[in-house]
């Protein structure tokens, strides 16, 4: 049997992901997925990379933003906003921006985020 966990946001940012954003760790099912939440300052660009191990699916809470992705030959720009919800398969380049207001997002990662850096290559992004 898994343990329970309970987890309340914390104040304050607890680590940067390799993609620059400021990540507040939530609940993690060990082995299954995670669950965290993060956000960019007001026009900040993240650094693309390439996830080598996870997947995720993202949910935005709150600002505004842009989201560029590309497998293979196939690239798109989604705008982000509140209620927008996408998915970033294993291998996907990506990189997002915040918009005038900032983005915060919510996000499930499965399996659970590594806690590395090698996890998520460079890649070579639009902005």
């Amino acid at each position: 049997m898994k343990p329970f966990q309970t987890r309340r946001l914390a104040d304050a940012v607890e680590v940067t992901a390799p993609d620059g954003s400021a990540i507040r760790p939530l609940c993690t099912l060990p082995g299954v997925a995670s669950f965290a939440h993060f956000a960019l300052e007001p026009d900040q660009v993240s650094r693309a990379v390439a996830h080598a191990t996870v997947e995720e699916i993202w949910y935005v809470v709150g600002g505004s933003g842009r989201m560029w992705r590309r497998q293979g030959t196939r690239e798109e720009v989604t705008e982000l906003a509140p209620g927008v919800c996408l998915t970033i398969p294993l291998g996907t380049a990506f990189q997002f921006r915040a918009g005038a207001d900032g983005l915060t997002v919510v996000a499930v990662t499965t399996p659970p985020w590594p806690e590395s850096d090698a996890e998520a290559a460079p890649a070579s992004g639009p902005w």
